[in-house]
Order: C-alpha cells, then structure tokens, then sequence
C-alpha cells in the first residue's frame, strides 16, 4: 500500500467602508444598493482605491491557498526528491488513469498524431476501441499538453510539475471566485476576505486537492464557484446583460471537467424551480438561467462527441418540463393563499410527471444505460432497491458515499464557521419566507405594498445563494463525498452573515439599538475580530503543519511497476483491481482489462467478470473469463484477498460471494437463500500451486502485496 513515513530531520508532527445607504421598509429589498459600490459601478478616487484594494486581498488571499496546498503535497511526499516512477504511483487510483493521458499526448509525434490516439484507443479497455474524448471528461489533460508543448518552459519545468502547479492554481480562482461572492452579497470586501480565511483554515472539509490532483471535482469547482459568483451578478440590478456570457462559460467549463456535471446541474435546476415558484425571479431571469445550463450542457455534448448520457441526463428532461408546464400554467401565480399553494402543488406534479416521461423516453430511444448505476446506488441507500447489487455496493460501502460524519460539523465550529453560517441561515431564511408569504398574499391585499412581488421584498441574489447553500447542504449530509461543493458556499454565506447589513440590521433592531453608526462599527469589527482571532488561534497550527516533513514511501509497488516495465512485452494485457490497473496504465503504459472510469455500463459488467479473482470460483471459470477479455497476466493484492478494512459485508469478496449468491466468509448471519461455495476462493487457492491451478496460471512476480501470474 502507498504511504508516507517520517523524514529524517523532520521538525514537525502529523480604513473604513463606504457609508450606508438609507435604511429600506423591508429586509434584503432589491432596491437597496450594497455598499463598495465602488466595485461595480462607483468610479469616484476613492472608490477605485477601495476596490483596487480589495482584489488586492482577493488575489492575496488565492495565492495563499495555492502555495499552502503546494506546500503540503511537497511535504507530505518529497515529491521534488523521488523518482519519476514514484511521482506516477502518488497519483491514486483514477488520478493516475487520467493523468496517463496527459502523459500519452506529451509522448505523442504530434498534437494531431495524440488526438488520434485518443479518439481510436485500444490501450484503456483491451479488445476494444474507444473514443476517449467522448467517454471521458479530460479536455483539460489535452489542452495542457497543447499548452506545455508550445510555451517556452520545457527547459526548466517539468510537465508533471506543470500539471499539478495548474490544479494547485485553480484553487486560487477558487478562492477569488468565493470572495467575490461574499463581496457581492455584502457590499463589503470584508466578507470575502473572511470567506477565503475560512476556507483555507477549513482545508480538510474543503478540498482535497493536496492528495488527489487529478480528480475531476478539483479542475470544476472552482468553475461552479466562478459560475455562482456569475449567477449572483446577474440577480442585481443593472448587471444582467453582462453577465449572461460569463454564465455560459463557466457553466460550459464545469460541464466539461466532470462526469457529474448532470447532477449537479440537477439541484441547481431544481434551486432555480423552487426560486420561480416562491416569485423570487422574474420569467426572463428563470428562462435565462435556464437555458444557461442547457447551452452548456449541449456545447459539452458537442464536443464530446454526442455522448448520449448527456442527453438522457436528469437535468435537460428536469428543464424541458419545467419550462413547458410554466409555459402552460400562466396564471399560476395568481389567486388568494390557498388557491397558489393548490396551483404550485399541481404544477410541481405536473413537472416531476413530464420529467420522468421524457427521461424515460430519451433513455429508451438512445437505449442509456450508461448512469444506472448511480440510480442503483440511490435506490440501495434509501432501502429502494436490491442491495446484493453489485454496483450499488461498491458505492455503499465506501465512506466517501455515507452519510456525512458529525465530526465534520465540529471541526467547522472549530474555526467559528458553523455558528454564524447557521445564524445567519436561520435569520435570512426566515426573512425570505416571510417575503415569499407576503408575495402569496398579495392578490388578497389592497395597498400597493401588499402587493409587491417576492422579488421586490427580497433580494434575489441573496434568495438565490440562501437556497444554493441549502439544497446543496442537503446533498452533502446524504453523501459525504458532496460536502466539498457545500463547504465553500457555506463560507460564503457565514461572511455574508457577519458582513452583511441585512442579519444585522433584525439583530440590533431586536435589541432596539440599531442606529446606523453602530450598524456601521459592527459591521467592520465583527469580521476584524474573528479574523484575528483566526490568525491568533491557527497561524501556529499552519506553520507546524507546513514544516512536518514526510516522504513516500512504497516500495512493493515501486518493485511491481518496475518488473512490468522491464519484463513484460509491451502489449501486454493485465488484469486486476481497477484502483491498481490505472497506475499500471500510467506507469507502464500496458494495455487494461477495466479501469476506475465507471460510466459504461459493458465496463462496468467486465470489471464485475474481471473480479471473480476475488471470488469462490473454480480455475476453470476464473480462466475462461480472463481469455474473454484477453488477459495475459493477472495482479493479486493481498490488501484486497485478505480485506479487513471494511465490516463483513461490505469487503470486495463479501459483495462478489453475495452477487454469486455464495455464503460469505467469517462468522456472521447469512440469508438463507445463499448457498456454499463448491470451490475454494480463487486468489488464495492460487498460491497453493495445486495442479488444477499451475496447468492454467504460471507464477511470474511476488512480493509481500502483489502476486502475478500469467494467463
């Protein structure tokens, strides 16, 4: 197993805002103005001085992050200090599968020659040609090797280095891009410069890019945050039009860098639904969000080659209906209280019955079948489906699929994150439900007040980030894996809470203090005090973490990796765990069975084959499986064969023996319709050398992890 032990020598162990403007009837009103308007409009000396200042900080701040976790991947590895091989195994699991192919396009005569490889390859899955381009999201791999081949640094940066500083600088746009949010929501850069403090203090439960570089969350979030920064402009007065192209790019650039896109674009849809309904927004600003998200999704769709999951993806189906019931529902905001409550359960049953018919309809006819193993995972971990699926219980198991843990929430108030985020959640929130009740009723009413829409009484941007961060939240505390996309929004909303004029203003207004001297005062000290009380209480603690020294270390898969490369022909097919054959694709550049990718469902059937190595399955059948997919060797891990990191039931073996129908291993309860295995388990059988098994596999590499044989 890859680790990381203990260098020798190591020292460590593991000016004031703008004035206010008048003081409006209602909270979060659109027609208040935030202050710093000197960031949007207000080109007065001191104004530009205020504002210059203020990016100032924002790139400040990103820098900081981007050296910090630079600083620690260097640390955590020595990775300036190891050999080139041992740079390519630090890259885990899909990380090195989809840095291969920055490596293959470097390797390649030509750009052309390397697109080729890549639209033609018969490398990643054997037996088989595929379009790489269009089954996987690694645009960003191809056009940094374009990038790395025409500018002028070969001499003197390496292209891993070139890559990994690219992630590690996206982290800064990241950080920028929360900071303008927060700045925009509060009128104060303050805000933002806390909203970064938080983030890079809250490292841990923000991003994990310091240890998986290459993974496809962390080339495109920092485009959702770009996006959300985007969608919060153009919810203000006078900055629509602007904006709308902005949207469209960082929209387009977070759908082409994940393979989830579609899902995330789902709750964001959905944001955008449940903001049209309450009569947050107007029908032009929900129509053009809308096909904000659809034009993204299409250009992604064309430049992948048509992939159809795109297509029959969740969100174009969501959209289609939503728009098409609104379409037909035009008096759906009128009526008195109980009347639109009625109106907006039909119409929301109306929508979710047209989205499952279309989605059904698409998948059928492009006969998708590609994502029905995140609907299984679904299904399984709400008790709605099988849960011997095989598919489904990869997922399941994994901690990174669970529900989120609470110690997260206690590292959060650790850093005084969660307690303002979730003030100001219960103020703001509060508020907003009471503008969109006063919006319900106000057919009923007779005084012009009464009959301002949600969107008059407030904010929409505000409207919009409160339930970004909500529904968001929601999908994180299902799926721990999500809280990343959570986390830095909820910095965003706890420095709007501290910053902001609005929680403040019903804070000192229930006090019966609030004048706007103090308003003022509070405003600025507030977010000056916690920030140094940050600096104070966790400065030391960054400081020891950065000079903690490790050093990788993992010389049975340095020794692996080797033996292939130097003994091995070059086309040589290998079979094994999908975590272990992306590191061999990289390494080594030898042909592949199955890899981490999962979106396929005939990859996803192969990788299930490939596996009953793992399984109670006689030679025979282990090897008729392995010559199916034209295996020449096959790598055992004993890390896998001899599982105990997971609970009985949830080990590699538990699920194939369940999927088999087989009863499993150690003590425990079984069900009763499972039946003993009627041969032994094939990765422990195979080491006894028994005749049955050395007339089909011939040993070839051991060590104290890895047996290889040859088919």
């Amino acid at each position: 197993m890859t680790s990381v032990r203990q260098r020798k020598g190591s020292r460590g162990k593991e000016s004031q805002p703008p004035a206010e403007p008048h003081a409006q009837p209602t909270i979060c009103c659109s027609d208040h103005q935030p202050e710093s308007s000197s960031f949007l409009g207000d080109w007065s000396w001191k104004a530009i001085v205020w504002a210059a200042l203020g990016l100032s900080v924002s790139v400040g701040l990103g820098l900081l992050c981007c050296i910090y976790v630079a600083t620690l991947h260097e640390n955590d590895l020595w990775f300036s200090n190891i050999k080139e091989v041992e740079r390519e195994i630090s890259f885990r699991t899909e990380c090195g599968l989809y840095y291969s192919y920055f490596k293959q396009m470097l390797q390649a005569p030509s750009v052309q020659q390397g697109l080729f490889e890549l639209t033609n390859d018969n490398l990643t899955e054997s037996k088989r040609t595929i379009n790489l381009l269009q089954r996987m999201n690694i645009y960003q791999e191809v056009f940094l090797s374009v990038l790395y081949r025409f500018l002028p640094i070969q001499s003197y940066l390496e292209p891993v280095y070139f890559y990994i500083y690219t992630v590690f600088s996206l982290q800064a746009v990241y950080v920028i891009a929360l900071y303008l949010t927060a700045w925009l929501l509060s009128g104060s850069w303050l805000a933002g410069a806390l909203a970064g403090v938080w983030y890079i203090l809250n490292r841990v439960d923000t991003t994990r890019v310091e240890f998986t570089i290459s993974l496809r969350e962390n080339w495109s979030l920092p485009f959702l945050a770009l996006q959300v920064a985007a969608i919060t402009c153009y919810l203000r007065p006078h900055l629509s039009k602007v904006m709308v192209w902005l949207m469209y790019v960082t929209t387009f650039s977070f759908c082409l860098t994940w393979q989830f896109n579609q899902f995330i674009l789902l709750v964001q849809a959905l944001v955008i639904y449940t903001l049209d309904c309450l009569d947050f927004l107007t029908t032009t600003q929900v129509t053009t969000l809308y096909l904000t998200q659809v034009s993204g999704l299409l250009s992604v769709w064309l430049l992948q080659f048509c992939n159809s999951m795109l297509l029959g993806s969740l969100v174009l189906s969501f959209i289609m209906a939503a728009l098409f019931v609104r379409r037909c529902q035009p008096a759906l905001k009128t009526g008195s209280l109980l009347v639109r409550l009625a109106k907006l359960l039909l119409h929301t049953a109306l929508v979710l019955l047209l989205t499952s018919i279309i989605n059904y309809l698409a998948k059928t006819i492009l006969q998708l079948r590609s994502d029905e193993h995140i609907y299984k995972f679904i299904k399984s971990k709400f008790g709605l489906g099988l849960t011997r699926d095989f598919d489904a219980g990869l997922y399941l198991c994994e901690e990174a699929f669970g529900l989120l843990p609470l110690d997260t929430l206690e590292r959060l108030a650790g850093t005084l994150l969660l307690h303002p985020y979730g003030l100001a959640l219960l103020l703001l929130g509060g508020a907003m439900a009471a503008a969109a009740l006063h919006s319900m009723k106000r057919s009923t009413g007779r005084s012009p007040e009464q009959k301002r829409g949600a969107q008059e009484l407030f904010r929409p941007d505000v409207a919009y980030n409160l339930l970004h961060t909500l529904f968001y939240g929601l999908l994180a505390f299902s799926t721990m894996r999500m809280k990343y996309i959570w986390t830095g929004h909820m910095c965003v909303v706890a420095a709007y809470g501290v910053c902001g004029k609005e929680a403040w203003t019903l804070l000192l207004g229930t006090l019966r203090c609030n004048s706007k001297i103090l308003l003022r005062l509070v405003r600025c000290a507030v977010p000056l005090v916690i920030i140094s009380y940050l600096y104070y209480k966790f400065w030391p603690v960054l400081m020891e973490e950065v000079s903690e020294l490790r050093e990788f270390y993992d010389p049975d898969t340095v020794e692996l990796m080797t033996w292939i490369s130097t003994k091995t022909p070059q086309h040589a097919v290998f079979a094994g765990s999908m975590q272990l054959l992306a590191g061999i694709k990289l390494c080594t550049g030898r042909v592949l069975t199955n890899h981490p990718h999962y979106e396929d469902k005939d990859l996803r059937e192969r990788t299930q084959q490939v596996y009953q190595v793992y399984a109670q399955r006689s030679p025979e059948e282990v090897h008729a499986i392995l010559r199916a997919v034209g295996a020449d060797y096959v790598v055992l891990e004993n890390s896998i064969c001899y599982e105990r990191r997971h609970r009985r039931g949830c080990r590699l073996r538990d699920l194939l023996d369940l999927a088999n129908g087989h009863i499993m291993d150690g003590e425990g309860d079984n069900d009763p319709d499972l039946v003993s295995a009627t041969h032994p388990r094939f990765c422990e059988a195979i080491k006894s050398d028994a005749q049955a098994y050395a007339a089909l596999f011939t040993r070839t590499f051991q060590n104290k992890t890895f047996h290889v044989s040859k088919v």
